[in-house]
């Protein structure tokens, strides 16, 4: 085949709506299989049958990524300036704090950016081959469009494959379309707008065979395949910016403005004073450029970075607890604000265990209880005692148990499968029933088959009766048992509209429907196809569903008491998609909508219909990454589970992807940034209250740190612009030293605001809708908290410091005394620190209404810090290192009595929050 012509395949393949003949045609392929000069020449033309490897970022981009923000290069700046002056400590300790931020966010993120590598592991490494008429075993990267690949229960697909005959041939694909059971697979073509999970036609590279044989003609390999599409699609998604780390990045940005226009106007105003006082103009650029550093030592809140890294990871420690795994620290506040879930159905909303809900005889409807695979449950029908196993369910249940290929057994601590889901509900069932299915089996045994086959789709077997002669059993698809039965059981004749109605109702349930019938065998040993052609009696109507979580549900209410909208976005046909949605309790406006509606609408219409609508089915993985970014263009933050394959590109692209830790592929747990090592829906909610915690917390943190920068450089401004220039010796005049502003900084300030980060959540963090995605963590209540409390730590601290400069002024040195006096005011700010911190325990009650020691970490704060000051005033060494001095009890008690004002107005600014005279608290 001509090169050009392979490239025209690739444009437009549609292998699943071309007939058998004409598929090798156009491949140029025959049933013999390509001899191997050819296949060698199509190895050239395709390259190997392999996923395109992305290279992981290297350790250095990982490491610039944590030091590229405005925050941290305010730190680094500091650093540099403070050891420009010569204070080479002081550099030190700021870059200290810059290099643990940047390992702990490195750690963090050693293995994030490995999705498309991971899909590499779906893909067998040797398959089966026909070249030159002979089978072969040949490593799958050498696998070509045009080969006959051969296929077996265990294998995984190793290409998109185009099937040329299947024996009993089934292949789970839940990982890549969503589908909750295995697919039967055919050979007629289906139509050629068929979505994937319709192509019942083909295998796709990676999906897994359950059971049966096949025979198929690779027609796409390695980018080509399905699974490489959602390669590319991955590679396609756009990284999304938390708000944590927006906010973070702002505040940063702004700080940096702030330091450099005050400094500026700083110097002019020092100079410009200088000036006026006849000061020499180099004696007048050193002081006020001193002045300047001060400032900016001053202003910089050099432990916020470190606050909020380990804030981060005590949320991510507090998660585990949770069962959810956090990958990237800002995740953990993320899926806090987060305004809508979109998450998958197959085993994150569901159990993905075909359960059977209800048997319909001509007696009647029988529903039974019980999910999933263990066999307890209770048989209810309408009339009869509770609990009590009606003998026509009976008789239908031990048919489903014959006619059966799937057995249970509790291994491990739980009731585990063997063989085909939908058949394993049936044993179950048959179990709940207490039917002893292998005595059963051992008592009637299967005397000959006719399997399963997708174009017939019914199975047939053969058992002797108990009392003698033979019969045989089936069970199928409704539509072909009812067109070969003549009667129902206990005589009445057939009636195909009847039976349509039921099926039609179960179906509207959300059931997948199993028919079951028997015959009289003239044959007690050998079972032909023309046996079962017609008069058989129907014996049952059987419905399953793959059924919700319990927690689940639970899990869903809470979040729309949250005010977070669910979505679930599934590859199930819209019937089944629709009564799981209202099992669930769905909010939704709209019908469900399928993934070929999504793929016509205009992007106007899309955004609304994924703002109004709640359940999406058929739906393909790029309709599922056209969904988020739908949503994310309406302004929400978008929070995606799955645990398929299908899942990853969505995964990637949502503000927070969730991948279930159990059930979960590696390809889905990769792609995202929380696991759930549970895969339990509900652990969304438990998450979702956490990362609240977390973020209120973090707000508290914030407001106990801005005061003190703030508060710090109106003290510094003020005594630049009104305080004498120099002592008696030439030296600055200065309310606290750099190095003392540095210990207040980095000491003080985390000591007391890391003990906030454990504190307990409000009581209605679950009970208020999310903050919007545009408010700023600088909130209108924040800056109005921080505004009062750093005027009032600037007027106590100055006020105090001018009633020691007046007295020392009378009674001794300047020079001497002024290191106590400098402490003094450093004792104030940490006192005025540890009675603010106690308030911003909460951001609405006051210190008296929040219970002491339900956060003990406060306390132990406290005690540390108190410990280190009193190093701070009465070591030698620590006063020769940051130039404090003694101070007596009497001054001590002085300096915590004008740190204590803040408690009564912090209290009075609380109460008129609860009048409303304030703008009110947004938590």
């Amino acid at each position: 085949m001509a090169s050009t012509t392979l490239q025209e395949q690739e444009i437009t393949p549609h292998w699943h709506a071309l007939d058998v003949q004409a598929a090798l045609e156009r491949a140029q392929s025959t049933e013999q299989g390509l001899t191997d000069k050819e296949a060698a020449r199509r190895l050239e033309i395709w390259g190997p049958n392999a996923l395109p490897q992305k290279k992981g970022e290297s350790i250095p981009v990982l490491l610039w990524r944590q030091i590229n923000s405005p925050l941290i290069w305010v730190l680094i700046l500091a650093s540099a300036i403070a050891m420009a002056l010569g204070k080479v400590t002081d550099g030190i300790v700021v870059l200290a704090v810059v290099v643990v931020n940047a390992l702990i966010g490195f750690v963090q993120e050693w293995r994030a950016g490995r999705a498309i590598a991971a899909l590499a592991e779906m893909v067998p490494e040797n398959a089966v081959v026909i070249r030159d008429g002979q089978q072969r075993t040949l490593p799958v990267s050498r696998l070509v469009p045009g080969d006959i690949v051969l296929l077996a229960a265990g294998d995984r697909v190793p290409a998109d494959v185009r099937l040329l005959a299947v024996k009993g041939l089934q292949v789970e694909e839940a990982a890549l379309t969503g589908e909750s059971v295995p697919v039967f697979k055919q050979i007629a073509p289906v139509d050629t707008d068929a979505l994937v999970g319709d192509r019942v036609c083909m295998a796709f590279n990676g999906s897994l065979v359950t059971a049966g044989t096949g025979r198929g003609l690779v027609v796409a390999t390695g980018p080509r395949t399905e699974l490489g599409r959602i390669s590319t699609l991955m590679e396609q998604t756009t990284e999304i910016q938390t708000p944590l780390t927006r906010d973070l990045g702002l505040l940063g940005r702004n700080i940096t403005i702030a330091i450099g226009t005050v400094s500026l106007i700083l110097f002019a105003l020092g100079m410009l004073r200088a000036t006026l006082q006849g000061t020499p103009f180099g004696l007048a650029v050193r002081d006020t450029l001193f002045f300047s550093i001060s400032l900016a030592v001053g202003a910089i809140p050099e432990g916020l970075p470190a606050i909020v890294t380990i804030s981060l990871a005590i949320g991510v420690q507090r998660m585990a607890a949770r069962h959810a795994i956090i990958r990237h620290l800002p995740a953990v506040e993320t899926l806090g604000s987060a305004t809508v879930i979109c998450s998958d159905k197959t085993g994150t909303l569901t159990r993905n265990e075909m359960t059977v809900e209800e048997v319909w005889t001509p007696q009647g409807r029988c529903r039974i209880t019980g999910t999933g695979y263990v066999p307890e449950g209770e048989f209810l029908r309408e009339g009869e005692p509770g609990n009590t196993v009606p003998e026509d369910v009976r008789a239908a249940l031990e048919v489903a148990a014959l006619c059966n290929d799937s057995s249970i057994t509790f291994r491990s601590g739980r009731w585990q499968i063997s063989g085909d889901p939908t058949e394993a509900a049936l044993v179950v069932a048959a179990r709940k029933a207490g039917i002893d299915v292998e005595a059963l089996r051992r008592d009637v045994p299967r005397q000959d088959e006719i399997p399963f086959d997708s174009d017939a789709k019914f199975m047939a077997t053969l058992h002797p009766y108990r009392e003698g002669g033979a019969r045989i059993l089936l069970k199928g698809a409704p539509e072909v048992i009812v067109a070969r039965s003549t009667r129902l059981a206990g005589g009445q004749p057939v009636n195909p509209e009847q039976i349509a109605v039921e099926v039609e109702r179960m179906a509207k349930e959300g059931m997948r429907v199993l028919a079951l019938a028997e015959k009289r065998a003239s044959d007690p040993e050998n079972l032909y196809p023309e046996d079962v052609a017609e008069g058989l009696t129907l014996v049952a109507l059987v419905g399953m569903i793959d059924p919700p979580r319990p927690e689940a549900i639970e899990a869903i209410r809470a979040c729309h008491e949250a005010g977070i909208a669910v979505k679930m976005i599934t590859g199930d046909h819209r019937g089944t998609a629709e009564a799981i949605g209202r099992q669930l309790g769905l909010r939704s406006d709209r019908p469900a909508i399928t993934g070929v509606e999504l793929a016509q609408l205009e992007l106007e219409t899309l955004q609304e219909v994924a703002e109004h609508t709640a359940v999406f089915a058929r739906v393909a993985p790029e309709h599922k990454l056209r969904l988020v970014q739908a949503l994310q263009a309406r302004g929400h933050v978008v929070a995606m589970t799955g645990d398929g394959v299908n899942d990853a590109p969505a995964l990637r692209q949502a503000d927070i992807g969730v991948a279930m830790g159990i059930t979960g592929t590696s390809v889905a747990k990769e792609a995202s940034a929380l696991v759930l090592t549970d895969d339990n829906f509900a652990s969304i909610a438990a998450a979702v209250e956490e990362g609240r915690r977390v973020y209120d917390n973090l707000v508290k943190s914030l407001v106990f740190i801005l005061p003190t920068n703030l508060g710090l450089a109106l003290i510094l401004i003020f005594s630049a612009l009104f305080f004498p220039h120099h002592l008696n010796n030439g030296e600055l005049l200065l309310p606290i030293q750099p190095t003392q502003l540095l210990w207040i900084n980095l000491v003080a300030s985390v000591s007391l605001a890391l003990p906030l980060a454990l504190e307990k959540a409000e009581d209605d963090v679950m009970r208020r809708p999310p903050r919007s995605p545009d408010q700023s963590i600088l909130s209108r209540f924040v800056v109005i908290r921080t505004a009062i409390a750093a005027v009032l730590m600037a007027l106590g601290s100055i006020a105090l410091f001018f009633w020691e400069y007046r007295q020392t002024m009378q009674t001794g040195d300047l020079t001497r005394v002024l290191p106590q006096t400098e402490t003094m005011v450093v004792t104030a700010v940490i006192m005025f620190q540890i009675f603010y911190m106690l308030e911003c325990r909460s951001l609405r009650r006051n210190v008296f209404q929040i219970h002491p020691f339900s956060n003990p970490w406060v306390w132990v704060g406290i005690g540390v810090l108190l410990l280190l000051q009193a190093l701070f005033i009465y070591t030698p060494l620590m006063n020769r290192a940051f130039e404090s001095a003694p101070i007596s009890w009497a001054d001590f008690g002085l300096a915590a009595l004008t740190g204590a004002i803040i408690l009564p107005v912090m209290a009075f600014e609380k109460w008129l929050h609860t009048r409303g005279q304030l703008p009110l608290v947004d938590r």
